[in-house]
């Protein structure tokens, strides 16, 4: 997906996927104005649509796959 570096602020665990109620890791900002919140699937499964509507998009995904600072280093 294309990561657009926005002022946004950062996606938290209270801003809910509008496709089925998960966790959002996408915020995209549509030409029209509004906004959309997408879990990774969701937002993989309508990457191409969302692509010719959205004005920007902002990506997250990439921390379903860091590890936690507070992890020791065996455990990353």
């Amino acid at each position: 997906m294309t990561t657009v570096l926005t002022p946004a602020s950062p996606l938290t665990a209270a801003d809910r996927c509008d496709r089925c109620g998960a966790q959002a890791y996408l915020r995209v900002v549509l030409m029209s104005g509004g906004e959309l919140l997408f879990c990774a699937h969701h937002g993989r499964k309508f990457e191409p649509e969302l692509k010719k509507i959205a004005a920007e998009i902002q990506d997250e995904t990439e921390r379903l796959t860091a590890a936690p600072a507070s992890a020791s280093d065996d455990e990353r």
